[in-house]
């Protein structure tokens, strides 16, 4: 397996492209906007987000209009590099971006259109805490261009939610999702299984009530344990139990029963859609290696095989800008070996799977063993895919060292 990326080279203040750096013009381009703020900070949440009393230096009420500033720099960047392309896809992401006005997220996007362009059927999704969301909130976004609204439902059982410091009430879930439909946009719904003192019965309960609310997509993720984190540290004081593992793989093969039988087809290991055309086209450029540019304080970036980073702390992204500067913090190239492992991982999780012959040649001949272990499709390998099965899925980790090592 490949080692650790290289630590990055200071970024230029500029934040200039490297002169050698050649963008293809057919390689799809989208926009994450990253929205840092959150009322409450959730126990198992390691995002770069942020509460009121931690912004030290930072107004909320003068985000959007330095993310615009990021935005300008980023047109001129792009241009001075002779690439300029209209966004495929857009994603407000956070925190909780719909801790902004509504208005705010639209003059954030009118700014990246006018610095970019929309491509025509461009998907532009918008992540929301339920009780946050209201048909005004809904019907602006829409009246703006977003298309996508993604709703942090995570549990339909108070006591999962208490677990996991979500503070929004269940039936909130339901009239976000009636707003966000009834002004036109698609839907999907997040989920968290594996809570402390989740039970198997519980999980099947929030299954079902997502399935309820008929959306278009359903991410089902597993809850896992981020270092630093304030449910990390209650774990580690022996205040809540660790997740326990053999639970956490019933709970998947339960999702993806329910799931199918509710008319969802799985096209990533955690993420189901109704149709492929509902599928998260954002997330997918992220899994296929497309090129994005990260705006806001932390968000990560990459376009032709050069990554950056920003600053993380949104007091110190403003001063950045405000000086006319880039507001990144470093900037590497992963290797070849590095570049063939993120591939493998990333392209192996999703439904049409990795070409065997983008896997280093002295790995292929494991593709038979994990045949043999019901982890790969047979049929696919003929063809010349690996492709997961559900115990596949269930050990995607095992799949992707067998195919690196």
């Amino acid at each position: 397996m490949a080692g650790p990326l290289p630590l990055g080279d200071p970024a230029p203040t500029d934040g200039h492209l490297p002169s050698d750096i050649v963008i293809d013009p057919n390689v799809p381009f989208s926009a994450y906007l990253h929205i840092p703020f959150c009322t409450v900070r959730c126990g198992y949440c390691d995002f770069n987000t942020y509460t009121s009393t931690e912004l030290r230096g930072a107004k909320q009420e003068d985000y959007a209009s330095t993310l615009i500033s990021e935005i300008a720099l980023a047109r001129r960047v792009l241009a001075d590099a002779g690439a300029l392309r209209p966004m495929d896809t857009v994603f407000f992401g956070g925190g909780t971006p719909t801790l902004l006005p509504a208005g705010d997220l639209a003059r954030m996007l009118e700014a990246a259109t006018g610095a970019f362009g929309l491509a025509d059927g461009a998907e532009v999704t918008v992540e929301a805490n339920p009780d946050t969301v209201t048909p005004a909130v809904a019907r602006t976004l829409a009246d703006a261009g977003v298309t996508r609204m993604s709703v942090g439902m995570q549990s339909a059982v108070p006591h999962v939610l208490a677990a996991l410091d979500r503070t929004h009430r269940p039936e909130n879930v339901r009239t976000a999702v009636a707003a966000a439909k009834d002004a036109g946009l698609a839907v999907s719904v997040d989920l968290i299984y594996g809570a402390p003192g989740e039970s198997l019965a519980d999980w099947e309960a929030s299954l079902d009530a997502a399935l309820a609310l008929e959306p278009d997509h359903i991410s089902a993720y597993a809850l896992i344990i981020e270092d630093g984190t304030k449910l990390a540290r209650q774990i580690r004081r022996g205040e809540v139990p660790t997740p326990d593992d053999d639970l956490q793989a019933d709970m998947y093969e339960l999702a993806d029963a329910r799931l199918g039988a509710g008319g969802f087809d799985w096209y990533e290991v955690s993420n189901f859609a109704r149709t492929p055309e509902r599928r998260s086209r954002h997330n997918l450029a992220y899994w296929r290696g497309s090129d994005w540019w990260g705006f806001g304080p932390g968000a990560h970036s990459h376009v032709a095989g050069l990554r950056w980073w920003n600053v993380k702390h949104p007091a110190a992204y403003a001063q950045r800008l405000a000086a006319s500067e880039s507001p990144a913090a470093g900037t590497e190239r992963p290797d070849v070996e590095s570049r063939t492992l993120e591939r493998i991982l990333l392209l192996s999780r999703i439904r049409e799977g990795i070409a065997v012959d983008e896997v280093p040649a002295g790995n292929r001949s494991r593709v038979a063993g994990l045949i043999a272990d019901g982890l790969v499709d047979p049929a696919a390998a003929i063809r010349g895919r690996i492709q997961l099965t559900l115990r596949g899925r269930l050990l995607a980790d095992a799949v992707v060292r067998a195919l690196t090592d």
